[in-house]
C-alpha cells in the first residue's frame, strides 16, 4: 500500500494553525485542583488522578480513593468521547492530553479518517438528493436531509454537524441566486465528508466552503473531491465497527497540557464556549446538571444551524469528568449534532444524547426527549425534572465564581499581556473541576468504613443540601455509586435525619 501524504499534490485544503507554543509549566495549585486523566466525555486532562475503580464483590458499585499513581491499564472507549484524535503536527494538542511533543515521543497520531466525500444538491421536482460521491458504495441514506437542514432556502450559507450511523459528517451549504426558470431562481448545494471522529473535521472547513462555492458556479466539476478523497481515504481498522481505535493509556504523563480541551479547539472558532455561557447566561447551571445526569436534549433553533451545533457539542463539555473509571456504569453521553424527522427511529432508542433540529414538529414529540431548548428557554415535560428548572444559591454562587475568574482572566489579559491563557481554557477546566470534585468526594465517601454522604459533603462539592438533594440522588443512581445519602429534615430539624440509598 502505498503511504498517503499529509496533503494532496497541488491542492492545499487544511487549516493550519499557528505554531504551537511550548506550553508554561503548570502552578501547583493547577494541578491540585484538576483531578485530570482519562475522561468519560469528551475531553481529556493531561494530569493522573488519584482515583482507581473498586470491583471487589462487595462493593461492586463503589468507588474508591487510593494514594499514589493511577494504573497504565489500557483504556478503551468507544464512540465520539473515546477517539483518541490528535490534530494536524503543528496545531493543537492531541485528544487525549497529549502534545505534539509526547506524540512525538510515543510515534502515536490519529491518522486521516475521510471515509466519504459527497455532494447534495435540491432538485426542483425530486428535493435533496446526491449529486454525487466517492466511494461510490457507500451507504449515504440520509444524508441528503442530514446536510442541507430543512428551511436553509432562507439563508445563503451554514455549515451542519452531523451522525450518519458510526460516522461523523460535516457539510458547508450555499444557497446562489441563479436566472434559470428550471430551478426557480435558485441553486442549492452542500458538499460534506464523513468520519469516524469529528474532532479532525475542523480542519476540511475552508476546503469545503470553497468548494461548495464551486458546485455552486461550476456544476459537475469533481476533480478537486476527487483528489482530496485519494489523499485524506480512511484505513479503517479490519474489525469493520468503523471506531478509530484510542490511544493506550499508558502513554499519558503527569502533565497538565495548555490545552485541555482539544475538541474546542479543534472543533470550533475561537469564542464558541464563552458565547455558549454568555447566551444562556446563569441556565448554563441548569444546563450543567442536565448534562451530568445525561439527560436526553435536544435544541430548537430556525437556520443557520452552524452555530447551534456549538451549541450541542458545549453542553457535552459541561459533563466533562477526567477521574479513570467514573461513568463506566453511566450512558454514553454523545452528540448527534444537527437531526432531522427521519432520526425519529434512531432516536427512540437513545437513552442518553444532545441534538439539534430545525423541525419544531419534534417539540411534540415528547417522548424522544427529556430537556427541550428554544432559544434561552429550556424546560422539562418530566416532574421529576422540573425541581432542577430552579436556581438555588449554590448554583448562583458557581455562576458568580465562573463571571469573577473570567474578569480577572481578562485584566490578566489586558494588564500583564497573558496569551497563555483564554476563555475557553477557563470554562472548561471549571466545570470539569467542579464534576472532579463532586464524583472526587463520592468516591472517598463510597470507599470509606462508613459510605454515609452528610449534608457537609454535600457542601464541599459546592451543592446545596436541600435543593440538591433529588440531583444527587438520581446522580448517584446513574453513576451506579453505592453511599447512603443523609439530609437533614428541614421542616423538623428536631428529627431524624432521612436517609436514601
Amino acid at each position: 500500500m502505498v503511504e498517503q501524504s499529509d496533503r494532496a499534490p497541488l491542492l492545499d485544503w487544511e487549516e493550519v494553525p499557528p505554531a504551537e507554543l511550548v506550553p508554561a509549566a503548570p502552578s501547583p495549585e493547577t494541578e491540585d485542583s484538576i483531578h485530570s486523566g482519562l475522561s468519560s466525555y469528551p475531553t481529556e486532562g493531561g494530569v493522573r488522578a488519584d482515583i482507581s475503580l473498586n470491583t471487589s464483590p462487595a462493593r461492586p458499585n463503589s468507588v474508591t480513593a487510593v494514594s499514589g499513581e493511577s494504573a497504565h491499564s489500557p483504556h478503551k472507549h468507544s464512540g465520539p468521547g473515546g477517539d483518541a484524535s490528535a490534530t494536524d503536527e503543528e496545531g493543537d494538542c492531541a485528544f487525549h492530553g497529549l502534545s505534539v511533543r509526547d506524540r512525538r515521543v510515543t510515534g502515536w497520531e490519529e491518522k486521516d479518517q475521510i471515509v466519504a466525500v459527497f455532494v447534495v444538491t435540491f432538485d426542483t421536482r425530486s428535493g435533496n438528493m446526491i449529486e454525487w460521491c466517492l466511494p461510490q458504495d457507500v451507504n449515504l441514506e440520509g444524508v441528503e436531509f442530514k446536510s442541507m437542514a430543512s428551511g436553509s432556502h432562507r439563508i445563503s450559507s451554514d455549515f451542519i454537524y452531523f451522525r450518519k450511523g458510526c460516522y461523523f459528517g460535516l457539510a458547508c451549504f450555499a444557497n446562489m441566486p441563479v436566472e434559470s426558470e428550471l430551478e426557480r431562481g435558485a441553486r442549492m448545494k452542500s458538499v460534506g465528508i464523513l468520519s469516524p471522529s469529528y474532532t479532525l473535521l475542523y480542519r476540511y472547513m475552508h476546503f469545503l466552503e470553497n468548494q461548495v462555492r464551486h458546485q455552486l458556479q461550476c456544476p459537475g466539476q469533481y476533480s478537486p473531491l476527487e483528489a482530496f478523497y485519494e489523499d485524506k481515504k480512511a484505513v479503517l481498522p479490519s474489525g469493520g465497527n468503523g471506531l478509530v481505535t484510542a490511544c493506550p493509556t499508558s502513554v499519558l504523563g503527569p502533565i497538565v497540557n495548555r490545552c485541555m480541551h482539544p475538541e474546542m479547539k479543534i472543533t470550533h472558532p475561537a469564542g464558541c464556549m464563552s458565547q455558549f455561557i454568555r447566551f444562556f447566561g446563569e441556565q448554563i447551571m441548569v444546563l450543567w446538571k442536565f448534562a451530568l445526569l445525561r439527560k436526553r436534549i435536544l435544541i430548537f433553533s430556525p437556520p443557520p444551524v452552524g452555530v447551534v451545533c456549538y451549541r450541542v457539542y458545549c453542553c457535552c463539555c459541561l459533563a466533562n469528568v477526567s477521574i479513570p473509571g467514573m461513568g463506566v456504569s453511566a450512558p454514553e453521553f454523545r452528540p448527534f449534532f444537527y437531526i432531522n424527522v427521519a432520526d425519529i427511529a434512531t432516536l427512540e432508542t437513545e437513552v442518553s444524547y444532545v441534538a439539534c433540529t430545525t423541525e419544531k414538529i419534534f417539540e411534540e414529540k415528547k417522548e424522544l426527549y427529556d430537556v427541550y431548548i428554544d432559544n434561552q428557554n429550556v424546560k422539562t415535560h418530566r416532574e421529576s425534572l422540573q425541581p432542577l428548572l430552579r436556581l438555588n444559591s449554590a448554583d448562583r454562587e458557581k455562576y458568580r465564581k465562573l463571571c469573577e475568574q473570567r474578569q480577572l482572566l481578562l485584566y490578566s489579559q489586558e494588564v500583564d499581556g497573558d496569551c497563555t491563557s483564554n476563555e475557553e481554557d477557563l470554562f472548561i477546566l471549571f466545570f470539569m473541576e467542579q464534576n472532579n470534585r463532586i464524583f472526587q468526594t463520592l468516591s472517598e465517601v463510597a470507599g470509606s468504613a462508613d459510605p454515609t454522604l452528610s449534608a457537609e459533603h454535600v457542601r464541599a462539592m459546592g451543592l446545596d443540601p436541600q435543593s440538591d438533594r433529588g440531583f444527587l440522588v438520581d446522580l448517584l443512581e446513574i453513576y451506579g455509586i453505592d453511599v447512603m445519602l443523609v439530609i437533614d429534615n428541614p421542616c423538623c430539624p428536631q428529627c431524624c435525619p432521612e436517609e436514601l440509598m
